[in-house]
């Protein structure tokens, strides 16, 4: 009861008060439980490494409120299965999944569990893949999109959408994009999709690209291309890797969609599902911004998230069934409004004092730095477009006799700007927790909690849908007599091999097919291959009894 501390009677009566109160409040509890219906649409938004700092100079530098002071909920807690200071891999993973896991791993269990109040993961479960919420919301008939700034194969979308071992594998990842039939998926990462001798193409000689048409979708390159599309299916490639910058869109690439035109034709596109969606949005590049030490990229990217924020709250405000989370993955770069030049000045310090030095920038550090000639003839009209005007003498000296100009850029300005960075890497903070919506969670979280939350808001159950989407394949497969091998002829397409009596299947890896004979067959889910083992859908096992 709210007000018993207010009231004057004995400690019997308040002991036996409380526990009818607790009573009472449970069975209230169960009713709201039993009535709360599942949410049709869940939009999840994340700027990957926006530290709190970064949210309120990029306030400040606007000049009035972000959309997502609005949404203000609560914080997240952002450690890793074995460190107080996650990556982007596994943060990913834990909102996508709901578990915590190790550096560099996609969309699988951790093989090290050392953080305070973790339980351990038996070891014959190290690396098996997670079932994610994007996957639950395709089987419970919904449609679903990725966005991103970078590379959709980065880690962040790739955490809503992957199982791999390692960030950096991103064909492997490309290709389990291409069969988790996502209907809407927009961002760079073209490279990833095609053979090629670059970093990031494919070395198994499979064109994603031509996979992708005949899945029926609308393949989009340039933002006209995007806004015109009346498709249900749409994959957007605008960039061989990362998009640019908002900031610097204008200039060096202005066919380039910004982030929330790409949220608003996405929720255009979905919400022509009457089962609902889910959408997963990335503001990328906050995160590299902030490893820079660069507040004007910071600026950039935190303003161009907050703009697809504005797109997603006006969607949902017009109905009650959409739920909005938006959050940050990590901290990174410990940003502080303020630093050593305003140790004694601070408490008469002006806001101007830390804005008006931004203002000046045209570019990002980026930006700025890609105008730079190779002769360096250009070097102070370069420090211009980055806000870097009327240079002092020990200015000039810096940098000429930089060996690192980008270092020394970021330094000069955030001198200018009196603004601290107390790293390049990231930070180990809780983060501010955004959602609106019907159910919207308020309080503090683990990482991991929001995936159960965005699981339940769909109708389903994360751990049932581990059990229906990752099964030992050799163990359930031997289990109805079945016996297995691994066809590694092609080392880049390892596939399953299962026989029984006269019946032979195929389930090439990263797919969700299986071959008998001349026939396939499309599986519920992947076909992954990690920690040396074959985790495939329950589906498989069951469709092989009914073929033979």
């Amino acid at each position: 009861m709210k007000n018993i501390g207010q009231k004057i009677i004995s400690f019997a009566l308040i002991g036996s008060l409380t526990a009818g109160s607790f009573a009472f409040a449970a069975r209230e509890e169960a009713k709201q439980e039993k009535k709360q219906k599942p949410i049709k649409n869940v939009i999840m938004m994340v700027m990957d490494g926006a530290s709190a700092g970064a949210t309120t100079l990029a306030r400040w530098y606007k000049g009035e409120p972000l959309a997502l002071d609005e949404m203000a909920s609560g914080a997240v807690r952002t450690y890793s299965a074995e460190s107080a200071i996650t990556d982007s891999a596994p943060a990913a993973t834990a909102m996508a999944t709901g578990f915590k896991s190790n550096d560099k791993y996609i969309g699988v269990l951790p093989s090290v569990v050392n953080s305070p109040g973790l339980q351990p993961i038996p070891k014959e479960q190290a690396l098996k893949p997670a079932a994610n919420v994007l996957e639950g919301a395709e089987l419970v008939g919904k449609s679903t999109g990725i966005i991103a700034t970078a590379a959709i194969q980065h880690a962040t979308p790739a955490g809503f959408s992957a199982h791999v071992p390692h960030r950096n594998l991103f064909p492997d990842i490309a290709e389990q994009q291409v069969y988790q039939n996502i209907e809407v998926v927009l961002g760079g990462g073209k490279d990833a999709l095609l053979p090629g001798n670059k970093t990031n193409n494919r070395k198994d000689n499979e064109n994603m690209l031509e996979v992708i048409k005949k899945k029926g979708y609308d393949i989009v390159e340039t933002r006209e291309e995007l806004l015109r599309s009346k498709s249900n299916k749409i994959w957007g490639v605008f960039a061989d890797d990362a998009l640019a910058q908002d900031m610097n869109r204008p200039y060096i690439r202005p066919n380039e969609p910004t982030l929330a035109e790409m949220t608003k034709k996405a929720i255009d596109t979905l919400s022509k599902d009457k089962d609902g969606f889910f959408l997963f949005v990335e503001g990328s590049q906050v995160d590299w911004a902030a490893h820079a030490n660069d507040p004007v990229g910071i600026i950039s990217e935190v303003l161009a998230f907050d703009k697809a924020v504005k797109e997603a709250l006006s969607f949902a405000k017009k109905r009650n069934d959409t739920l909005v989370i938006a959050v940050t993955d990590h901290g990174n770069s410990g940003i502080t409004i303020g630093n050593r030049n305003t140790d004694q000045s601070y408490p008469e310090t002006p806001v101007s004092a830390y804005i008006d030095p931004l203002k000046k920038a045209k570019m990002t550090l980026d930006g700025a730095m890609s105008q730079l000639k190779a002769d360096k003839s250009n070097l102070e009209e370069v420090a211009r477009l980055y806000g870097l005007d009327s240079l002092t003498a020990e200015e000039k000296k810096r940098l000429s006799e930089s060996t690192n100009l980008r270092k020394t850029f970021s330094e000069l300005l955030a001198a200018r700007a009196n603004l601290g960075f107390t790293t390049g890497g990231h930070t180990g903070e809780d983060v501010f927790l955004y959602a609106y919506g019907p159910n919207r969670p308020i309080g503090t979280f683990e990482n991991t909690d929001l995936a159960h939350i965005m699981a339940k808001a769909m109708g389903f159950d994360l751990k049932d849908l581990n059990k229906r989407l990752f099964v030992n394949a050799e163990k359930e497969f031997e289990a109805i007599g079945a016996t297995v091998t691994i066809d590694q002829t092609d080392a880049q397409n390892p596939a399953l091999i299962v026989k029984k009596g006269n019946t032979t299947a195929k389930l090439p890896v990263n797919k969700n097919i299986m071959t008998v004979g001349n026939k396939t067959y499309e599986l519920e889910g992947l076909v992954v291959y990690s920690a040396d083992q074959f985790w495939v859908p329950k589906h498989a096992i069951k469709l092989f009894q009914q073929i033979r």
